[in-house]
């Protein structure tokens, strides 16, 4: 009987157990429905931004979303946090940010994926969440003002400029942006002052510039955007910068001189020609080769200046005549006994096989009778070039490397050497043929160690000597802060030096490369790198130069430092490319502390932009001439100026000094007798004979030899070998202090490849050797 009463009430309690418990198997397995990968776990429903997004990369709205799927794409992508959101939108991340929480339940996230109305995808600001791992969270993000790099600090959130952008350098790190990481970029650069904007952008530049765009003081809360590459920090906003301040030891230090001590152009003379090459001949003079039937009508394409005679043009300026257009060649100047100039290759047709040789005669005062000499038929080069660079190699032969075929054609990627030895052809490079049209007047040197360092582009290595093997890969060069593309070397055009070498010769030639432009928006460089290339690792320094500069020219000057002068502030080098001439020169201090070398100069009221040249004259000043921009802007340049260091601007008289022996062997005891006025320590420089051309001082070199003084005696130690100092002709300055002589031309080395004696042919006169 009471087995019978007790049945109903079993049975109604069994069947409510059975379908609570059926219930809840079908949540579990709803929710246990999705095939996780291994590691990967459900971590709950999550509310959306209450203070912005909660996870900060968003994918494409997929209808065919999964949690699958969606947790494929955020594993594939480097992520730990997968979050569904609207049924079809997908989010990773590698944690929440913006201080994400729990949905009060977990039912809030109840909207069926567009892919498998069998999961859940979230819902209306609500987000399933799913991690590898354990979840983190990061609470709503904030500027960063801890953990910055060096001495940066945070000074606010201010608007972009009203007139510009408040700083032009930009960076976009589209996933990688942070303070850190762009701060640290800025840093690297010079610039001491950045900002950050829309998350992802970075910008570079100085404190000035704020004020100059226009920008103001914004409220924080303006700058609320996430940083693309560190969540938990804000990168600028809408038009608003996250604006930091370097606020430590200056990054560079820049000097001011005043007077006599910041120099002096000075017109030099009236011009006949509008140079693209200069070149300071051991007779005395100086030698202008321009553009020959390309260039002016009347042009004979060559001039030589007697500076003695500057007070009359008439005598100054003597007319001397090419046969073919030497429109971009190279030249140096050759180690035989009477030290001929040599001009290699040209614009078109057979004048970019041309060689052409200049023998000096006469001497200040006196006019000489010689001129070039060129005959395409009998002495050429193997492969027509135009824009190739030139070096004396240790041997004393003459080592052509790379440029175009001519006319703007396709590129000549090889080198050969004169004399052309016998059976030899030219050498392919494919480093020359990868980086055309960006490499042309590559820089070459010759290095103590052995081997032949060349610059080009962005890139540089050594060359072995003989083979012409790469025997070692420099890093490449550094560019511009947002650019790492931009070049140094035609058509991005910058100016490169050889740094001073010091007796006894032991450490590793310094390599001093400047100015250049970007590819692209053609943005000029605001740089100088420099580096020892027979260092075990060498690596480059950059220092930030006070201006903007393209097509420069430097000059090393006999008390070691170097002049950096002409260019523009924007462009590239070439017929109307470049605006904005930079005026002010610049000189370089290698011997000071590295961002601490440079002084801002006196300026020039000429615009010397493309053909424009520098060299040092034999009275210590710099030759400056040439510009022939084609821009309809700035003219055709024929003034001829000069541009006079400090060192002969203080006062002092000047050391003189008289040579008998003008032809040293290595390592040789040369006897000079001195008159010094006690200006300081004496010291004496050896320059080497260099040609100008569109930033690329062929043949320099400079040297300070060994010197021991009794009396008005000085004995001076010549450089030990070919590798110090490649064969061929020096200025020898004497210096009483800061103060340099007047030089004298010696030559060092001798002629070891017989170049006198070459080339034999009947339009050639040989000095012989």
């Amino acid at each position: 009987m009471a087995l019978s009463i007790l049945r109903p009430a079993f049975s109604l309690l069994f069947w409510l157990s059975l379908l609570a418990s059926t219930h809840a198997s079908a949540l579990i397995a709803k929710r246990a429905g999705p095939t996780l990968p291994t590691g990967w776990s459900y971590q709950g429903c999550y509310v959306d931004g209450v203070s912005g997004r909660i996870l900060g990369t968003q994918q494409p709205d997929s209808a065919t979303l999964t949690v699958e799927n969606c947790i494929a794409t955020c594993s594939g992508l480097g992520y730990t946090v997968a979050g569904m959101e609207y049924s079809r939108q997908c989010f990773c991340d590698n944690g929440l940010i913006n201080g994400g929480k729990k949905a009060a339940a977990d039912t809030e996230c109840n909207t069926p994926c567009a892919g498998n109305s069998a999961e859940q995808c979230g819902g209306g600001n609500r987000m399933s969440i799913y991690s590898k791992g354990s979840l983190v969270v990061r609470q709503a993000p904030t500027a960063q003002k801890t953990g910055l790099p060096g001495s940066w600090q945070y000074q606010g959130c201010i608007t972009e400029g009203t007139n510009s952008r408040v700083w032009k350098y930009q960076i976009i790190n589209q996933n990688t942006n942070s303070a850190t990481a762009c701060l640290t970029q800025c840093q690297k650069f010079g610039y001491q002052a950045g900002g950050l904007e829309y998350g992802s952008e970075c910008y570079c530049g100085d404190d000035v510039d704020r004020a100059a765009a226009g920008s103001n003081t914004a409220p924080e809360t303006d700058c609320s955007v996430p940083c693309s590459g560190d969540s938990q920090y804000l990168c600028g906003g809408g038009n608003r910068l996250s604006w930091y301040l370097w606020k430590g030891t200056p990054l560079y230090v820049w000097n001011y001189p005043t007077g006599a001590a910041a120099g002096q152009y000075q017109l030099l003379i009236g011009g006949v020609c509008i140079p693209l090459l200069t070149t300071s001949g051991v007779n005395g003079k100086y030698t202008f080769v321009e553009k020959f039937g390309t260039g002016e009508p009347n042009s004979t394409g060559a001039y030589e200046l007697d500076i003695s005679q500057i007070n009359n043009p008439s005598l100054a300026w003597r007319t001397m005549h090419v046969k073919t257009d030497v429109f971009c060649s190279a030249g140096i100047t050759l180690p035989d006994k009477v030290g001929r100039q040599i001009n290699i290759g040209g614009w078109s047709g057979e004048s970019t096989y041309g060689i052409r040789i200049y023998w000096p005669d006469g001497s200040p005062g006196v006019p000489g009778t010689n001129d070039w000499q060129e005959n395409v038929n009998e002495l050429s080069l193997q492969k027509g070039r135009w824009y190739p660079s030139a070096m004396i190699m240790t041997n004393g032969s003459i080592l052509v490397v790379g440029g175009e075929t001519g006319s703007n054609g396709p590129p000549q990627p090889s080198l050969e050497l004169l004399p052309k030895p016998a059976g030899a052809g030219v050498v392919t490079c494919d480093w020359l043929q990868r980086t055309d049209p960006l490499n042309l007047y590559p820089f070459l040197a010759i290095l103590p160690s052995g081997g032949i360092f060349v610059a080009y582009y962005n890139e540089a290595r050594i060359l072995d000597e003989r083979t012409f093997a790469t025997i070692k890969t420099l890093p490449n060069l550094p560019g511009a802060v947002n650019n790492p593309g931009a070049g140094r070397s035609y058509p991005l055009e910058g100016t490169a030096m050889l740094l001073p070498q010091y007796a006894p010769f032991n450490a590793p030639l310094g390599i001093l490369i400047c100015g250049g432009s970007t590819t692209g928006a053609a943005i000029a460089l605001d740089n100088c790198v420099s580096t020892t290339p027979e260092s075990a690792n060498p690596q480059w320094t950059l220092e930030r130069m006070p201006s903007q500069r393209v097509m420069p020219c430097m000059t090393a000057l006999p008390d070691g430092t170097f002049m950096i002068l002409n260019g523009a502030h924007q462009g590239n080098a070439g017929f109307g490319l470049a605006t904005s001439p930079n005026l002010n020169a610049i000189l370089y201090d290698p011997s000071k502390p590295v961002n601490q070398r440079m002084s801002i100069m006196a300026n020039t009221t000429i615009a010397r932009l493309y053909h424009s040249e520098a060299i040092l004259m034999q009275d210590a000043r710099v030759l400056v001439s040439g510009s022939d921009p084609q821009d309809g802007t700035h003219p055709e340049e024929y003034r001829v100026e000069v541009f006079v260091p400090p060192y002969l601007l203080s006062g002092r008289a000047r050391p003189s000094f008289t040579i008998a022996n003008k032809d040293w062997a290595y390592g040789a005891s040369i006897p000079i007798t001195v008159t010094l006025h006690g200006g300081g320590a004496t010291r004496v420089s050896l320059m080497g004979a260099e040609t100008s051309t569109h930033g690329n001082s062929m043949g320099q070199r400079t040297l300070f030899p060994a010197v021991s003084c009794a009396g008005n005696t000085c004995t001076i130690t010549a450089p030990p070998n070919v590798h110090v100092a490649p064969p061929g002709w020096y200025q020898v300055f004497l210096l009483d202090g800061p103060t340099p002589s007047v030089s004298t031309w010696v030559r060092i080395g001798g002629d070891p490849a017989g170049l006198g004696n070459w080339p034999n042919y009947p339009d050639f006169k040989r000095p012989g050797v």
